[in-house]
């Protein structure tokens, strides 16, 4: 997944790994305290990955002048898998 969020945040280092890894986790435990059930999704779960990619999208970088737009896009998306009984527990 790391090299995922990373390819869609345009990263090409190692450098900010940690700090990224840290946004893939917490956009996980996110959805779980919202309900969706992220444990039984693999990583190529297309919905889960685009969730961890709008979430990262978010709220990485300090001048991200779309942050908001990409916070209302995960907001969405949370809300639909919520309300799916297919990724909820």
């Amino acid at each position: 997944m790391l090299d995922k969020v990373k390819f869609a945040l345009r990263i090409q280092n190692t450098m900010f790994d940690g700090e990224v890894q840290d946004i893939i986790d917490a956009c996980l435990l996110d959805l779980e305290l919202s309900g969706v059930n992220t444990t039984s999704k693999t990583e190529d779960d297309k919905l889960i990955t685009r969730s961890i990619v709008l979430y990262a999208k978010s709220e990485f970088g300090l001048a991200n002048t779309d942050s908001e737009k990409y916070k209302l896009s995960y907001e969405a998306l949370k809300r639909h898998l919520t309300l799916s009984e297919e990724y909820t527990k």
